[in-house]
């Protein structure tokens, strides 16, 4: 896959949902769930125990259907790991340079983490094919996302933080080119009751209403 067929499939989703599971199956299964769903990007964080082996399942898989990422990465050491695990972009919940350079070197997508206007504006300048404003709910969630594309309107933003289906339209409007979705779309509880279906379900609600939003926008 090329980087921008990645890029463009991130985008184009509208919805990168970020699997943060207790188990390497849970967060396998979830993915595949997601897939049934319609939703062909997933993050796998590195806080997953065994989240190598989740990549490289989900990747054996899947090959091309899903655009597969790693979360929560630290260090260009782990992005190297996670890239040979079959990883096509990258997360990080803080701006990294090394991993930066690490993500570019391979033509690999680097979502690199920023919250403030500086950081936004480093992050992007350093090499961000998208920048992911975190936490961004915790900092005014789609009004945030608002005020730094005044002054950034050429900046790609992925708001990380206070996403669910009653802000995802809002952070789109915003200027948001996607959105990043935790535990409002793959909880412990419902993993914990061996309900994935739901997973299947939210997917569905969040396509829709990712299309929905853009119909509206572009009328």
């Amino acid at each position: 896959m090329t980087k921008q067929q990645i890029l463009s499939n991130l985008i184009a989703g509208g919805v990168v949902p970020v699997v943060r599971t207790a188990t390497a199956e849970a967060a396998i299964r979830s993915i595949e769930a997601l897939y049934e769903g319609g939703i062909t990007v997933a993050e796998i964080t590195m806080t997953v125990p065994g989240a190598i082996k989740a990549l490289e399942a989900i990747a054996a898989k899947f090959g091309d259907k899903i655009t597969l990422g790693a979360g929560t990465v630290l260090d260009p050491e782990t992005c190297r790991i996670c890239m040979l695990s079959g990883a096509e972009f990258f997360v990080t919940p803080c701006l990294d340079r090394p991993t930066i350079e690490m993500a570019k070197r391979y033509s690999k997508v680097i979502l690199p983490g920023a919250l403030t206007p500086t950081e936004v504006k480093t992050a992007w300048d350093a090499g961000a094919d998208i920048v992911k404003v975190f936490p961004c709910g915790n900092v005014g969630g789609p009004k945030y996302i608002k005020a730094l594309k005044g002054p950034f309107p050429h900046i790609e933003m992925n708001p990380t933080g206070g996403v669910n289906l009653e802000t995802t339209a809002d952070f789109l409007r915003a200027g948001a080119c996607s959105v990043a979705v935790g535990g409002e779309l793959i909880d412990a509880a419902t993993i914990k009751a061996g309900n994935y279906e739901v997973f299947t379900e939210r997917a569905r609600q969040y396509i829709a209403l990712v299309k929905k939003t853009r119909a509206e926008m572009a009328a």
